[in-house]
């Protein structure tokens, strides 16, 4: 029977395990964590979003300019597919108004407990077999990728070989629940093209920071219906509209993780990036600037901007951290800025706490099976790939299909030897 060492207890790697084991073959699950899938709880803490119910060619797009080869990777294992693989775990899904799919109960550790008890239990082929708080630490200089992969255990350093292998170490974010990035140098050692690690779905910090008044009132906040805007110094638009949250030092949140590869890239090539929030997106220009014009005779400004506008809270904080007094008292100045308010952008927050990471295995240093051409028998899958995409069930699904297609591409390798 031929054997497999998968590394890497992720979505990844345990569909991986689960393609191979159904097709028959023994495989060795390695993780350096006491237990498997923490990331995968973590996502789903605030309800497990599995993956999106959009047409096929709008999901795809999701992925910008790995499209072509997230779309080859779907044709193994699509976010249909998803679907009726919880289903097959006795997990059923719905679809949310926003088209994003969730389990009914929208919990992440049910699923995971379903999908363990089956790779342990299988109906057919050989259990999938785990081995917990095993770190892999690489190669020495020189050695065989197959016959000598070096793990750290509580017991003491161990070797182990295999026919086949499939790294699904993840990406650089959340380092404490096992994705570090360690392997960026060991790869890039043995040949293969690694693009860095960037933050993907991530906050920033705003120029300057905020004014101790702002940061220590309203970190933590959010801004509710507002719109944002921005074109990058390459002439690429964005604009939707949505939430995000003010922090202590900058933004995050939903609507910022939407545009943050453009923000980072943008910071990236020109040093910062600047988007422009609309705080009333539902109103025209035109009635903001009559209600902002309009006589307030005694009333504060505070309570002008309150009964004629309804901006109050954090939307009037931020007017008053942006503009001076006398801009505040100008009603073509102060209904601009309502529409139109610039937030000027100087860094990522770290890696470590991004949703996602962006880099990786170049996909041009594998084959169509995602077999590193520097590293025959040597397969990738999952966040550790050079792609990104916007959370949403994108990042969930690529996951599980690359997984998958790595499984299957494994099982054409050893076919052949």
């Amino acid at each position: 029977m031929k054997n497999v060492c998968v590394i890497g207890a992720g979505p990844a790697g345990l569909m991986a395990a689960e393609v191979l084991s159904r097709a028959g073959v023994a495989v060795c699950l390695y993780d350096a964590m006491p237990s498997v899938g923490r990331k995968f709880l973590l996502a789903g803490k605030g309800g497990l979003n599995l993956t999106h119910s959009e047409p096929a060619d709008i999901f795809a797009s999701r992925y910008g300019q790995r499209r072509q080869q997230i779309e080859a990777i779907f044709e193994t294992f699509d976010s249909g597919d998803v679907r009726s693989w919880a289903s097959s775990l006795g997990i059923e899904t719905f679809v949310g108004s926003s088209g994003r799919v969730f389990p009914v109960d929208m919990k992440a550790a049910p699923l995971l407990r379903a999908w363990l008890r089956r790779l342990r239990h299988p109906a057919n082929g050989p259990a999938v077999q785990f081995q917990m708080r095993h770190r892999w630490t690489g190669w020495n200089t020189g050695e065989d990728a197959l016959s000598n992969l070096h793990f750290d255990t509580p017991h003491g350093p161990v070797q182990v070989q295999a026919d086949a292998v499939v790294l699904a170490l993840g990406g650089g974010s959340w380092a404490r629940l096992g994705s570090n990035g360690a392997w960026v140098p060991w790869l890039r050692d043995r040949g293969v093209a690694v693009a860095p690690l960037l933050p993907a779905n991530c906050g920033f910090d705003v120029l300057g920071g905020w004014s101790d008044h702002f940061a220590s009132h309203f970190a933590g906040q959010p801004f509710k219906s507002v719109a944002i805007s921005l074109t990058t110094s390459q002439g690429v638009q964005f604009q939707r509209r949505g939430e995000f949250v003010a922090t202590a030092t900058g933004v995050e949140g939903s609507l910022i993780y939407a545009a943050s590869h453009l923000l980072r890239d943008e910071i990236i090539a020109s040093g910062q990036a600047t988007f422009h929030l609309d705080l009333l997106p539902d109103r025209s220009p035109e009635w903001v600037l009559a209600q902002a014009a309009y006589p307030r005779g005694t009333r504060s400004l505070s309570s002008h901007l309150k009964s004629r506008l309804h901006i109050e809270g954090i939307k009037a904080a931020l007017l008053h951290e942006t503009l001076s007094k006398e801009q505040m008292h100008d009603p073509a100045v102060l209904a601009q800025t309502i529409k139109a308010l610039p937030i000027t952008l100087q860094a990522t927050r770290p890696i470590d706490e991004a949703i996602s990471t962006a880099g990786g295995v170049l996909f041009e240093a594998a084959d169509d099976h995602l077999m590193l051409e520097a590293l025959p028998g040597v397969f990738c899958a999952g966040e550790m790939l050079d792609w990104e995409a916007p959370t949403g069930g994108y990042l969930l699904t690529a996951c599980l299909a690359s997984g998958a297609k790595a499984g299957q591409g494994v099982l054409s390798y050893l076919s052949k030897k």
